[in-house]
C-alpha cells in the first residue's frame, strides 16, 4: 500500500486552479468550521500564527475529514522543521523567503528521503505512515510530497530563473506583502510597480512549468493572477474575516443602543 495520494499536487499538475484561504486563528475549531466551508486548500501558517507542531497537527486531523487540502507553511524552512511536520502527516509545504536556487534545492532535499534527499527516516512512528499502517510509505511518500516556495523580496526575484530550474519544487508562490515593504511600498501593496512585479514573476513561473500562487486580499489582483495562469490562489484570510465581521457587529450595536436613546 502506497503513501496517501495528494490530490492538490496532482490540480496543480494538471493545471486545474486551486483557491484557498489562510488560517491565521491556530485553532482546531475554527479550522473545522473553514474546512467545511468549500474551499479547495488551507493554509495553516507557522510564520505568523502562533501555531506550533501539535497545533499544526490537530488542524490537519480536522481539515482531513473535509473535501479541503491542508497546506502547512513551517516558520523557515530549516531541514529539522521540515521533517517534523512531513512525518506530522503534512503533504503539502509552503516555505517562505527563499531567495535561490541553492536554498530551493536544499529544500527539495529536505522533503526527500535517502539516497536522493536528507529526510530523517522514521516513518514507523509517524501519522504520514498511519503509525505504520503504510508499508510502501518510504518508497512512495517522495511523489506525493508538494513543495512551494515563497518569493517575496528583491533578492528573490532576482533569482527567480535559478529557483524555476530546480527539479523537485512544484510551485513558486508570491508573497506580495514582503515584497511590497522590499520594493517601498509597505502601505500599498497595490501599488502598480508592485503588480508589474508579481505579474510578471507569475508568467514566467507559469511558463517554466511550475504552478504559480499568490495570496491577495484584492479582487483585481486575484483575477488578473488567474488569467495570467496561477493555479494556487488564496483569497481570503480567517483573522481578517473575523475581525471584519465582529467589528461591523460591533459598530451596528452600538448604533442601535445610541438609536435608543
Amino acid at each position: 500500500m502506497p503513501a496517501p495520494h495528494n490530490p492538490f499536487k496532482a490540480a496543480l499538475k494538471n493545471g486545474t486552479p486551486q483557491m484557498g484561504c489562510w488560517l491565521g486563528l491556530a485553532d482546531p475549531y475554527s479550522a473545522e468550521i473553514s474546512a467545511s466551508a468549500g474551499f479547495d486548500w488551507l493554509l495553516i501558517d507557522g510564520e505568523h500564527a502562533p501555531n506550533d507542531l501539535r497545533s499544526t497537527i490537530a488542524q490537519m486531523q480536522v481539515i482531513a475529514a473535509s473535501g479541503s487540502h491542508p497546506v502547512v507553511r513551517p516558520v523557515v524552512g530549516e531541514t529539522w522543521m521540515i521533517k517534523q511536520l512531513l512525518d506530522g502527516g503534512a503533504q503539502t509545504l509552503l516555505v517562505p523567503m527563499v531567495e535561490s536556487g541553492a536554498q530551493a534545492a536544499e529544500l527539495v532535499r529536505a522533503v526527500t528521503y535517502p539516497p536522493e534527499g536528507v529526510r530523517g527516516v522514521g516513518a514507523a512512528l509517524a501519522r504520514a505512515s498511519g503509525f505504520g499502517a503504510i508499508p510502501d510509505y518510504l518508497t512512495s511518500a517522495d511523489a506525493e510530497i508538494c513543495l512551494l516556495v515563497q518569493v517575496e523580496n528583491r533578492k528573490g526575484m532576482a533569482a527567480l530563473d535559478d529557483i524555476l530550474a530546480v527539479e523537485g519544487v512544484d510551485g513558486v508562490f508570491i508573497g506580495p506583502a514582503d515584497l511590497a515593504a522590499d520594493m517601498g511600498h509597505a502601505a500599498d501593496q497595490g501599488h502598480p510597480e508592485v503588480e508589474k512585479a508579481i505579474l510578471d514573476a507569475m508568467e514566467r513561473i507559469v511558463a517554466s512549468g511550475k504552478a504559480g500562487g499568490i495570496l491577495t486580499l484584492q479582487p483585481d489582483l486575484q483575477r488578473k493572477a488567474l488569467e495570467t495562469g496561477a493555479t494556487f490562489v488564496a483569497t481570503a484570510i480567517d483573522v481578517t474575516l473575523l475581525a471584519s465581521v465582529m467589528r461591523k457587529s460591533a459598530q451596528e450595536a452600538m448604533s442601535l443602543a445610541k438609536s435608543i436613546d
